[in-house]
């Protein structure tokens, strides 16, 4: 049995308490009130249940020809390092699982990591729904990888074999892709318009067929307010918004790091970036989620599209609390809690909550002690952050994967 006494971070509230962990089974097994003596006594840090990340790439697949820039190890170590306890992993591998088959043997490589992973699996041309549960992803225009459609007429038709399954959408529309694919920047290449467009059908295939749907790295104001309306009218849809589009707009890069944010959707302007902030605070975004993307730099130099984050996740969130006031439970609810539920739906344990039966994954963040971000402390095998250079005005000091602690 472990044992750690803090201040406890839940969606209603905080409070000091003392959370055992059986080592055995990494369950919270008791929380209880404080005594002053356990393996770890904290002051003021902050123990939320630990943060889920459900967009990432780790890059390794069955073929392993993209393991240099980062595998499911390498992955696991950067989560732990930026306070990530679990992760959803994206399709788009050069061999991307499709079936039963491709599922599993990508499944058997994720046996490596210190964290917890669930994998998406990709809808593609033809594909169909696998006979176990899992969540799905389907890119809607050409984007990193070939797993992706060149219109949204053949995306419904493979959509239909799909009705009622847990399907996450990448909102650009080719079409749109296609007619500014000449333009002169990556951001008009890839107009608000795609996104906009794209998640207008993205709604109708989630109502269409009763999806469980999930829009990915939302980006623009025009998309999240359909969304919005969206839930107002119940249909079955969340939203995630990553890091970069929250932090970053086409304004305030400098010339040091705008060739190194290349991303797909790209950076917009300052006016999307300050209403996604609100978006996320008052709910209608569900996860901070990173889509997490570790490129080399050398391929970034090319214009490969993806920026690495997982280092970097729970120091974001001290920048939200401290510069966007966003509370402790908002921040329990956006990076634990939310993303446990939906996590929690492919995997025995469960995430989400500082509670007896929930895994003894915990994250521990610091609001006193601010941290700059430096290549050397960066565990992504890519070695280099959008971040670099930035001071964020907490740290993460702990991050505990069912008992076990793993200091920062």
């Amino acid at each position: 049995m472990s044992s750690i006494e803090g201040i406890i971070v839940n969606i209603d509230g905080q409070r000091r308490g003392r959370i055992e962990i059986d080592q055995e089974t990494g369950l919270i097994t008791k929380i209880s009130e404080p005594t002053g003596v356990a393996d770890v006594v904290l002051e003021d840090e902050l123990i939320f249940p630990g943060f889920v990340d459900l967009h990432v790439h780790a890059r390794e697949c069955v073929d392993h020809t993209q393991d240099y820039k980062e595998d499911f190890k390498t992955a696991s170590e950067a989560a732990i390092a930026g306070g990530v306890v679990a992760f959803a992993e994206m399709p788009n591998n050069p061999t991307p699982p499709i079936d039963g088959q491709s599922y599993k043997a990508k499944e058997q490589l994720t046996k490596r990591s210190e964290v917890e992973i669930v994998l998406y699996a990709g809808i593609g041309e033809n594909t169909k729904p696998l006979a176990t549960a899992a969540p799905y992803k389907v890119f809607m225009g050409p984007s990193v990888g070939t797993l992706f459609f060149y219109s949204l007429e053949d995306l419904e038709k493979t959509l239909v074999q799909y009705r009622g399954s847990c399907v996450s959408f990448h909102c650009e529309d080719p079409k749109i892709l296609e007619e500014n694919k000449n333009e002169l920047t990556h951001d008009k290449r890839r107009p608000k318009e795609a996104e906009i467009k794209a998640i207008d059908f993205a709604l109708t295939m989630i109502e269409k067929y009763n999806l469980q749907g999930k829009i990915c790295h939302c980006s623009t104001k025009e998309g999240i307010e359909k969304i919005k309306n969206a839930k107002m009218h119940k249909l079955n849809v969340v939203a995630e918004v990553s890091p970069h589009h929250l932090f970053y707009d086409t304004k305030n890069l400098t010339e040091e790091n705008k060739n190194w944010m290349q991303m797909n959707p790209p950076l917009r302007t300052t006016d999307d970036r300050a209403y996604l902030i609100e978006a996320l605070r008052e709910g209608t975004i569900d996860f901070l989620a990173t889509d997490h993307a570790p490129h080399t730099g050398e391929e970034k130099l090319k214009g490969t599209s993806g920026t690495p984050q997982l280092d970097t996740y729970g120091y974001f969130t001290t920048w939200l609390m401290k510069e966007h006031n966003f509370t402790p439970e908002a921040i329990a609810k956006v990076c634990s809690y939310n993303p446990g539920k939906f996590f929690n739906q492919f995997t025995k344990n469960r995430y989400g909550k500082v509670e007896g039966g929930y895994a003894g994954s915990l994250t521990i963040i610091d609001l006193r002690k601010s941290t700059t971000i430096k290549k050397e402390m960066l565990k992504t095998k890519c070695g280099w952050s959008p971040f670099e250079g930035v001071t964020f005005p907490g740290s993460v000091v702990m991050t505990i994967i069912k008992g076990k602690r793993f200091p920062i």
